[in-house]
Formats: C-alpha cells, structure tokens, sequence
C-alpha cells in the first residue's frame, strides 16, 4: 500500500549503479514495446540462447548493432538464422547517453556512442541467473529498460555471484544504469510477478532493453 500512497524515490544501489523509477512515459512505454515487435521479426528475430554447456535461457533474445551469443559478438545471427543482425538505430543511441547523463551524469557518457542493444522478453517463467556482462571491450555504463510485467532485479558485487546482493523492483518504465566500479557487478532476475503490466501496454510478459558500447 505504501508503495502506492508514496512515490518511488531515485536510490543508488551500489557506487556508479542508480535505479531511476517510472523514468520512461507512457508513450514511449509505447513506442518501445512497438520497435521490439518489429524486432522481434524474422529474420534474425526473436530466438532461444542455448550456452555451451547445454543450457536454455528461458528468457529469449533478441540484438540489435551487434549479435550476442555465449560469450561473444558477430554481425549475424551465428546460433539462429544466420540472417545479418538488424541495424542498431541512433535514436536509441541518444536514449542511451540521456539516461547515463540523468543518473551517473554527463562524466560518464561514454566517447563512443551506444552500438548494442540486447532485448529479453521474459514470460511468467523466465529467469536470468548471475551473470556480469564483460564480452564488450569497452567499459561505457550499461542501461537497462524495463517494460511490462514487474521483475525482482538482484544485483550483486564484481567478485562473486554470491552475496552481497540487493533485490530491487522494476516495474515497467523503470532506469537502471551501473558503470563506473559497478561495470562488471554480477546481476540477474529471480523472478517476474505475472500479469503486473500496466493495462494501456498491451503487453503480456515482461521486455528488457539493454544497451550498451560494444568497443568493437
């Protein structure tokens, strides 16, 4: 209740990690959810990340600029389609360097712009376990969208997967940005609450944006 009665405030999880509540409007909630349906499209759409050791991501995965695949990038879809990877547009680039300017400020925008964008749609089961996203070769602050259903985020230390963690909300609209001595922070996704979505998304599931500066 409290939750409802009081504004979200700001918080900085973690040195260089800052969560930014409702910092996307309702209409580019919109307008996000529409580009990652088109996205989402073959070729090179919307597919299953398998990892060398056998295991299925339950969220799966779509790239923009740069194609992921565990643990490298490549400009086709090498564990899909094989269809070349869809353009990595500017005006998300411009997103990108507005959000690092308004939670870790104009310091820390990276000189190179924004050239990846990794974008997980997790149903009622997805998870991500404890990861740290180190396959890019420069150290531009990550950003971090989130759409639809609301999601526990844990977010931990560099060291370990283990503790030291802190879980916190994202609900669709949500910032959050971690660089500096956060960069390579372990974090995943425990959970997603189900049917959480605001109405007006006409969204089922949950969708995260994540950009980043590939240094390639």
């Amino acid at each position: 209740m409290d939750a409802e009665l009081f504004p979200r405030e700001r918080a900085e999880i973690a040195p260089g990690a800052v969560h930014a509540p409702d910092w996307l409007d309702q209409e580019r909630q919109r307008d996000l959810v529409a580009a990652c349906r088109e996205w989402a499209r073959p070729p090179a759409g919307l597919r299953t990340v398998h990892t060398p050791g056998g295991g299925t991501m339950t969220a799966r995965q779509v790239c923009l600029g740069w194609h992921w695949y565990p643990y490298a990038y490549a400009r086709t879809a090498v564990d899909g389609d094989l269809a070349p990877v869809k353009p990595f547009p500017a005006w998300l680039d411009e997103l990108g360097r507005h959000a690092v300017t308004d939670t870790l400020g104009p310091a820390a925008v990276p000189s190179r712009p924004y050239d990846i964008a990794l974008i997980n749609f997790y149903d009622g089961d997805a998870r991500m376990g404890m990861h740290r996203d180190g396959d890019e070769r420069a150290d531009a602050p990550v950003v971090s969208l989130s759409l639809g259903d609301t999601c526990a985020f844990r977010f931990g230390n560099a060291e370990t997967r283990t503790r030291p963690y802190t879980d916190v909300e994202l609900r669709s609209g949500d910032l959050f940005v971690f660089g500096g001595p956060s960069r390579l922070a372990y974090h995943g996704v425990p959970r997603v609450q189900p049917d959480t979505a605001p109405p007006w998304l006409g969204l089922t599931g949950r969708l995260n944006i994540t950009l980043r500066v590939s240094g390639l």
